[in-house]
């Protein structure tokens, strides 16, 4: 999945010569927590609603007025993402800057912003949480095959999977989870258990042990 496809467009920009109090009115008004701020069409920074509440603060070393420009306040200069970046790579740089934005452009265009809300969005389109399905999670040992295996066995039963994603665990195996078109998951883990697969979640009922 990349940026393009997640990023919220046409975006909200305000002009770098726009008052703190008239950018306060607009994120309260639109419900915006991120804005680009733009001199003469070029990004030149990105004002958040925090930056904005730690500005005009009376707590705050240097305190603005209302009447303040945006450039007072606004981060500069600007990590920007690129429509065709994969989302993982954007995700690393926003947690590991902690930002909660990346304005998105195509060469010298802003044509987007990509926010940590969309993010959670692109999360649980590719986990499918958003269509009906059930979740199986399984370990997997960490050597060539073991998907395979794993995924030739649910075929063999005509199970859909609607979604893959894996991770190392701390033991060394590959955690895997999965979202099946199936509502007999049950069943399924403990045909899967006597095929020495071993199955996370779901977990056993009491009485089955």
């Amino acid at each position: 999945m990349f940026v393009h496809e997640i990023m919220r467009k046409p975006v909200t920009v305000i002009d770098s010569t726009t008052l703190l109090g008239e950018a306060f009115r607009l994120v309260q008004t639109l419900g915006f927590r991120h804005l680009p701020v733009v001199d003469q069409g070029r990004l030149v920074g990105v004002l958040t609603d925090r930056d904005i509440r730690l500005a005009t603060s009376s707590l705050s070393p240097t305190p603005q007025a209302a009447d303040a420009p945006v450039t007072l306040a606004m981060s500069s200069p600007v990590l920007t993402a690129d429509p065709l970046d994969p989302i993982e790579d954007a995700a690393r740089i926003m947690r590991d800057r902690k930002i909660g934005c990346l304005p998105v452009m195509d060469g010298g265009e802003l044509v987007g912003i990509l926010t940590s809300m969309d993010l959670l969005d692109a999360l649980m389109l590719l986990t499918g949480v958003t269509k009906p399905s059930s979740r199986m999670e399984v370990a997997l040992a960490d050597r060539p095959g073991e998907l395979a295996r794993l995924t030739a066995f649910l075929a063999a039963r005509h199970v859909n999977i609607h979604s893959i994603l894996t991770h190392a665990g701390s033991d060394g195996r590959i955690r895997t989870v999965l979202r099946l078109d199936s509502s007999q998951t049950r069943p399924l883990a403990e045909d899967m258990r006597a095929a020495s697969f071993d199955i996370l979640w779901p977990q056993p009922k009491p009485w089955q042990h």
